[in-house]
């Protein structure tokens, strides 16, 4: 197995294989959590909101359920990510762009950003990505970020998943850890097994990502310094303990 480790988090998953992304998340996986994010965003924004800017918004998968709520204007880093989305939400408008530095000239009634805000690996990358989601909210607007895990609610954990398509298939397995303690990070370990109709045994790869890792009292915080009124609350889901499961929600 070829293992590819890249701090600087040019990934394989996103790059080289993006285009095998519907295989290893499906968007259907993705309804109770798009339908928990619209319930709290209905809740923080008094004004009717209309208008969605989804930084890192990956393959599209929350948007392919947001969109019918929102008009959805999709940012990722990802060119080969925006190309898997756009198939799956040609309505949406797709902008290519580093959540820390991209400058769009409007505003929008919410900024969305779910599990990429987990490649903020350090305190100023999320600061950055922060600043960017407030000068991009309108006045009563909203945010959310979404990380997999704060350090109150890391837990070291495995996964695995995938699907069938037409005439290929993909499986994972993932392995989440903290290898040093209170660092600010912890890392996915990820094994990909890609069966194509053309090979005869399946193309497996291995890469580790690097992601940050900060406490809840930080990410409220730094979301006031940033300018915004924040608050947290818990959602459930299935791949977390209850009450595990953290949603910060500034408000500008």
């Amino acid at each position: 197995m070829t293992t590819a480790k890249q701090p600087n988090q040019t990934l394989l998953l996103y790059s080289k294989y993006a285009n095998w992304w519907p295989l290893l998340s499906a968007p259907e996986e993705y309804e109770d959590d798009a339908a928990d994010y619209h319930r709290i965003i209905q809740k923080y924004h008094n004004n009717n909101p209309k208008t969605v800017l989804e930084l890192g918004s990956g393959g599209g998968n929350n948007a392919s359920y947001l969109k019918a709520h929102y008009q959805m204007t999709l940012c990722d880093q990802s060119e080969d990510m925006l190309a898997v989305s756009r198939k799956l939400n040609p309505e949406c408008e797709h902008i290519q762009g580093d959540m820390r530095a991209i400058r769009l000239k409007c505003q929008f009634d919410v900024v969305f950003i779910q599990d990429a805000i987990g490649y903020m690996c350090t305190e100023e990358d999320l600061k950055k990505a922060m600043q960017t989601a407030f000068l991009h909210c309108k006045p009563g607007g909203v945010a959310l970020f979404i990380p997999d895990y704060t350090t109150e609610t890391f837990r070291p954990a495995t996964y695995h998943g995938g699907h069938d398509g037409n005439d290929a298939a993909m499986r994972f397995l993932q392995w989440d850890h903290d290898p040093i303690v209170n660092d600010g990070q912890y890392q996915i370990d990820f094994a990909y097994l890609f069966r194509s109709p053309t090979s005869k045994e399946p193309e497996v790869i291995g890469e580790t990502h690097i992601c940050g890792l900060f406490p809840r009292t930080n990410w409220l915080q730094w979301l006031q310094e940033t300018g915004f009124y924040p608050s947290s609350e818990i959602i459930e889901t299935d791949e977390l303990e209850p009450g595990l499961y953290r949603v910060f929600i500034g408000k500008k």
